[in-house]
């Protein structure tokens, strides 16, 4: 069996998960509600407090999503009891942020702002430090969205390796290059 489908999947005080008809697993918590297809190839069994999956033969695709459907209800459960939350710092010279309206405005170096429009599922803060560079936090309960907010904020402006200027996780730690050295 697949090392990651086969655990099972405990349920914190206050989940609950349901199985729809047309193999829709439904996951309720204290922070919202999230919803997520299942193969029918792979059944859910929910008994004593966890959530349990089993597939329906050994083939190379039933194993992979086997371990698929697992990782992605449990990051289901987490996401409505505990959430998911992210952190970026804007390393640069006259780098800012700020959010109105869960509209994050940055400043990065070019010779305009960019606004940058968050989906209402997530909660956006940032935070400026006088001395510090800038953060920005993001929150939310959909692990897979916060992922991909995230990713988009980091594509706006790449951390470049020879100075280190760029947007990046807080604590990411990035291979920097020499520069040029000078011939003689």
């Amino acid at each position: 069996m697949s090392r990651i489908g086969k655990n099972p999947i405990r349920l914190p005080e206050g989940v609950t998960v349901a199985m729809a008809k047309d193999n829709t697993v439904h996951v309720k918590g204290l922070k919202g509600e999230l919803s997520q297809y299942i193969e029918p190839s792979i059944t859910v069994k929910i008994e004593e407090g966890q959530v349990v999956l089993q597939r329906k033969s050994d083939q190379k695709r039933h194993k992979a999503f086997h371990g698929l459907y697992r990782s992605l209800i449990n990051n289901m459960v987490i996401g409505v009891s505990e959430g998911f939350k992210k952190a970026l710092e804007l390393v640069g010279v006259g780098y800012k942020a700020s959010v109105q309206n869960n509209v994050l405005e940055l400043n990065l170096g070019y010779s305009h702002s960019i606004f940058f429009a968050v989906p209402p599922e997530i909660t956006v803060k940032a935070e400026t430090v006088k001395g510090k560079n800038p953060v920005v936090y993001l929150e939310g309960i959909d692990n897979q969205l916060v992922g991909q907010v995230a990713a988009k904020l980091k594509s706006l402006r790449k951390v470049e390796p020879y100075k280190g200027k760029g947007i990046r996780f807080v604590g990411e730690k990035i291979r920097r290059k020499a520069g040029k050295t000078t011939a003689k």
